[in-house]
Parts: C-alpha cells; structure tokens; sequence
C-alpha cells in the first residue's frame, strides 16, 4: 500500500500534494522570470519574445508528462537514475545510471547558481553602489545560509517551502498587479518589421535561444521527482504535483512577460546600463507605484530567488542517494545524516558545486551559465529519459503505472525534437563559449570515472550484466505499490 512505513533508515513519506506542488513551483519560479525577460526580449529582438515562453511551456508540459509516468510508476529518491537504471541496465549495466548521476551532480548546482546570480543582481538594485567583491561574498553566504536551513528533517522543511511558497506567489502578483494598471497595448504589441519571418535564419537564431532561456525558466517541474521516497501516495501525488506546477507557472510567466513588455520600453530591457535590463521587476514597479514600493517588491523577489534555491538544493541533494545506495555511485553518497534523515554528503557537495558555478556566472554572464547547464543535461537526462519511458514499455509492460502518458507517443516525440533543437543551436547562440564541446568534455569524464568505479566494483563491462529484478530500483518501486 502507498502509505506502507519507510524501511529503517529510510526517508520518511511526509510530503503530500499541496506542499509537492509548492515545493515544485518554488523551485521553478524563483528569480527565473525576473531575470530573464531582458534576456528573452533580447534573444527575439522585440516584444515577440513571448514566444519563447510559450514555446518553452509546450516543451515542459511534453517533457513534464514524461517525468509523470516514470515517477508514478517508479517513485523512488533519485528521479532519473531510477529510471535509467530500470530502462538500459539489460545493455549497458549501470553506465546510464551512473552518467546521469554523474552530470546531475554538475548541473542542477548550476541551475541553482543562476538563482544566486540573480538574488545579487536585485540586491544590486536596493544598494546601487554594491561591489564586485562584496557581491559574490553576500552570493556566497546565501548559499552557505541554505545549506545550513537543509541540515534538518524533511517535516520542518516542508513547512518552510510553504511560507517562501507563499511569498513567492505575492511577490509574483504584486508585479503582474502592478503592470495591469499600467498597461499599454501599444508597448506590448507593437513589432518590428520582420518580427516573425519565418523564413529567416535569424529567426529561427533566436527562437532556439528564446527556447533555451524558456525551458530554464520552467525546470524544477520535476523536483519532486527526485523526492519520490518521501511523497505521500506517489502514483497519484507525483503525476499532480507536475502537472498542476507547469500549469500554474506557465500563466504566472505569460501574465508577467506581456504585462513587462507593456510598462516598460523593451529597448531598456536590451541596454546593459539600464536598470531595467537587470532588475526588470525593480523597473516594472519603479513605473508604476514609484521607488517605495519597488524597493519592497524587490526584497519579496530576493525572498523568491532564496526560496528557489533552497528547493533546488533540497530536491537535488536526494539524487545521488539511491544510486549509492544501490552500488551505482560513490558508496559515502549513501549516507543519512543520522538524526534527520537527509543526504549529508550529495548535500555538502551541491552546495559546494553551487559557490563555484555563482561564481563563474558572477565574472561570465548568466546566458552562458544558462546555455552550459542545458547542453550538460540534455543527452543524459532528457533523451535518454525519454527513449527511457518507450524501453519501460516495451521490457516492462507489467511494472504498476498509476498514471500514463497521454496521447502517447506524441508528447515524448515533441519533447524529444524541443530538446535537440536546445542542444544543436547551443553554440550558434553562444559564439565563443562552446557549450556542446563542455558538455561531451564532461560526459567523457564521467565514462572515464565509471569505467575506473566499475572496475573497482566488478559490475559491467568489467563483470556480468544486471538481468534480475533485485535492483534498489524496482525495491522503491514495490514499497510504494
């Protein structure tokens, strides 16, 4: 039965629907939208850059259904290294697992890092003459700040996503609020000559781009995910939870980037010493009620982005957990911190991934941070995941799925077409940078260091391959069902 107890030592399921859905939005939401409409407006070249969030909407919900299916029917800690694991394991052993706990390690800190970079960019706009130093110090402390809240029972964390959840969404309303007063139609849907030419390269330069910096500003719909072990009713709390998050944040994103276009100028947006182009909310405000009341919004918004992280880190520090759990990652990951049952090590480590990506963000740009993350998780998480669901299917059509894709396979074929259009057009949106040449320098590593664990474990291609059914994987799956 799904409210079955944990096995000793094992997490507790003390999450249920309102605050999975809270904890998914949090994380989803964030400092995302606020820092990138300048970043969106700028990819499109005028007020069509909603496009980029509808485009980006359509990907989620697709790719959302995917992460639906898998978590319902296998909702165990660790999201896509159970997945994989169960999918690929017949051919290539634990390779798929391990590579995907390998780049999540790399990447969900990443994304966690934009968070910082933008809590700094709206401290900037409370303390104008804030340093360079003195802000990645403060970017730095918040990041210890967090871990330090994560060090503790998951009970008292669930109730602390649910007040930043709530602060979030006032933080969100008061800005979209704020633009409905002020709206101007003529701002919001006045194009350039060209602005949807199809038939231009350029277009298609910055549809790719807008598309990037959409699917950014929607992840974290799977965060519970990852949290399986610890969802109340999982088959049916899991599929829920990302459904009604992307939902939910696809109409906050729409309201607040057409609302923007319509207050302020988007050539602002585009002008780097424009405080608009930073701190666009801030701007927003600014236009609207005046200086007093962007000044409180923008500490709601520092709020937000804090609470962003803080789900981030919490959801993603359960990842490497069962896969060293069930030999298919560094064994000390396995640990649980033995009072509060949590991942000590997977959380100290992300924290420590999370400083230094804040850090390349603050002396880089947050595109680049945000390109860099998306080709990193692309080829292991989102197409192995997806062709993951279709191998599910066809090896096991008798493991329980509480929840099935809908019109399947159309959502898993437009999913997988959104995430290569993100990975092909990477390094054409970012001339110099290289982001596809990091992301395969990093999977090779990661194929370098399991060929190296595998030996030392004796598993594949080093001893025989996995073909029973005793794998931590269907365990997690079968104590829920």
């Amino acid at each position: 039965m799904s409210g079955s107890p944990p096995p000793p030592g094992g997490f507790v399921r003390r999450v249920g629907l309102f605050q999975a859905t809270a904890i998914n939005m949090s994380q989803m939401c964030g400092i995302g939208p606020f820092v990138t409409i300048p970043l969106m407006v700028s990819a499109f070249g005028g007020p069509q850059a909603v496009i980029g969030f509808v485009a980006g909407a359509v990907l989620a919900l697709c790719d959302g259904l995917v992460w639906a299916e898998l978590g319902a029917s296998m909702p165990g800690s660790g999201g896509s290294y159970v997945y994989l694991r169960q999918a690929f394991r017949y051919r290539t052993g634990r390779l798929m697992p391990f590579l995907f706990v390998w780049t999540a390690m790399l990447f969900i800190p990443l994304i966690m890092s934009t968070g910082v970079v933008g809590f700094v960019q709206y401290l900037g706009y409370l303390a104008p003459g804030l340093g360079q130093t003195a802000g990645d110090l403060i970017g730095l402390g918040v990041i210890v700040l967090v871990v330090l809240l994560l060090w503790r029972g998951i009970e008292h964390i669930a109730r602390i996503t649910a007040v930043m959840w709530a602060v979030m969404i006032a933080s969100v309303l008061l800005v979209i609020v704020a633009t409905a007063t002020h709206f101007s139609p003529h701002m919001a849907f006045t194009y350039s000559a060209g602005a949807f030419n199809v038939m231009s390269h350029h277009y298609w330069l910055g549809f790719a781009a807008g598309l990037t910096i959409g699917i950014y500003d929607y992840l974290g719909y799977n965060t519970t995910a990852y949290m399986g072990a610890e969802i109340k009713d999982p088959g049916r709390t899991l599929p829920r939870s990302i459904l009604l998050s992307i939902l939910g944040i696809m109409a906050i994103y729409l309201l607040l980037q057409i609302g923007t276009l319509g207050v302020v100028d988007w050539h602002r947006m585009t002008d780097p010493h424009d405080i608009a182009s930073t701190s666009v909310a801030s701007a927003v405000l600014e236009e609207t009620w005046g200086k007093g009341a962007a000044d409180t919004v923008t500490v709601l918004i520092l709020v937000t982005a804090f609470a962003s992280v803080f789900a981030g880190l919490l959801g993603g520090s359960r990842v490497p957990y069962d896969a060293a759990r069930d030999r298919v990652f560094f064994r000390p990951y396995a640990k649980l911190h033995p009072r509060h049952q949590f991942p000590v090590l997977g959380l100290a480590t992300m924290g420590v991934i999370t400083a230094v990506g804040f850090l390349i963000g603050r002396h880089t740009d947050l595109a680049t941070l945000i390109q860099l993350l998306t080709t990193v998780m692309v080829i292991v998480q989102a197409l192995a995941q997806i062709i993951a669901l279709t191998v599910l299917r066809r090896r096991r059509p008798e493991l329980p799925r509480p929840y099935r894709m809908w019109l399947y396979p159309l959502p898993s074929v437009v999913a997988f077409a959104g995430w290569c259009v993100i990975y092909g057009y990477a390094d054409k949106n970012s001339p110099g940078r290289r982001p596809i040449e990091w992301s395969l320098a990093w999977l090779a590593l990661g194929c370098v260091a399991f060929l190296v664990w595998a030996r030392r474990e004796r598993v594949w291609p080093f001893g025989p391959k996995e073909t029973g059914e005793e794998v931590g994987a269907v365990r997690n799956a079968l104590e829920v069902s």
